[in-house]
């Protein structure tokens, strides 16, 4: 399945549903039963894709999987309030605390991230990627990933639980509950989501500047020359020839340019999200 096909189920399966089934499905469900449905169809979808359609089991999987069950088992919560609005909002924490609280912690799960997003298929490859996410420089900019996109999802959760305290205002199993519950998640869903995939996107782009700042520039009129994989080589083989004492980054010195570092990031970053 193409990335861009996969985006899309997302937000048909994962945002769109919920509303239409909360919308037009209390009245032949009834209240409860819309209301599970609505929270449960996405649940169902992540893990149909985790163990039937993509069967990859990694940081990015793991993590999509445990906070679609951690929202299944949410579902079952009945309450309304204040407290349904930190249940609404309860996905958004946890993405702050694995993104933010590892990254202040020096520990940013951005590199496992980076790690699975560029798929070393070698062991060789991943002893020379494990070289280059360990420069001091990518550790930073794996760093401010982490916290780009910690403190982005802590202020969509402030605001996802604001929204929902002030419009799902009815009492719980109630078909006005279920409307509002959609009125909050055709805008929330939706609307918050935006800086979610921007946040992810800068903070792609910024780790992958940090990693190619670190490769030497292109060579000859190869058309593999220029391929992460190949670059990643050739300072491998530059490094080897590094007298002792001098620093493996600085020595190289044929680093690219950063206009050049700048357009690499960018279209890594949107190959991670199919956009390339």
């Amino acid at each position: 399945m193409s990335k861009t096909l996969k985006l899309t189920l997302d937000i048909l399966i994962g945002a769109a549903a919920p509303v239409v089934i909360l919308k037009y499905g209390t009245a032949p469900l009834g209240t409860l039963n819309a209301y599970l449905l609505a929270a449960l169809v996405p649940v169902v979808w992540v893990m149909l894709d985790l163990f039937v359609i993509t069967r990859r089991f990694n940081f990015i999987t793991t993590y999509g999987g445990l906070s679609a069950v951690m929202r299944g088992a949410l579902a079952f919560w009945y309450v309304d309030g204040a407290l349904f609005a930190f249940k609404d909002s309860a996905s958004y924490l946890l993405a702050f605390f694995v993104f933010g609280v590892t990254a202040l912690m020096s520990r940013p799960v951005t590199r496992s991230i980076a790690l699975q997003g560029l798929g070393p298929d070698t062991p060789e490859r991943e002893q020379q990627m494990d070289r280059l996410l360990d420069e001091p420089t990518v550790l930073r900019a794996m760093q401010r990933a982490g916290l780009l996109i910690g403190v982005t999802n802590l202020a969509a959760g402030a605001a996802n639980y604001v929204i929902n305290l002030r419009l799902v205002v009815a009492p719980f199993n109630t078909p006005a509950f279920n409307d509002q519950v959609a009125n909050v998640n055709a805008i929330t869903r939706l609307v918050l989501v935006l800086p979610d995939m921007l946040a992810l996107f800068f903070a792609f782009s910024m780790m992958y500047k940090a990693m190619y700042a670190l490769l030497p520039a292109d060579a000859g009129a190869d058309p593999d020359a220029g391929e992460f994989w190949t670059l990643l080589a050739r300072r491998e083989d530059a490094m080897a020839l590094v007298t002792a004492g001098e620093s493996g980054g600085a020595a190289l010195g044929t680093a690219l340019g950063a206009g050049d570092v700048q357009s690499r990031a960018a279209r890594q970053a949107r190959e991670e999200f199919g956009l390339s």
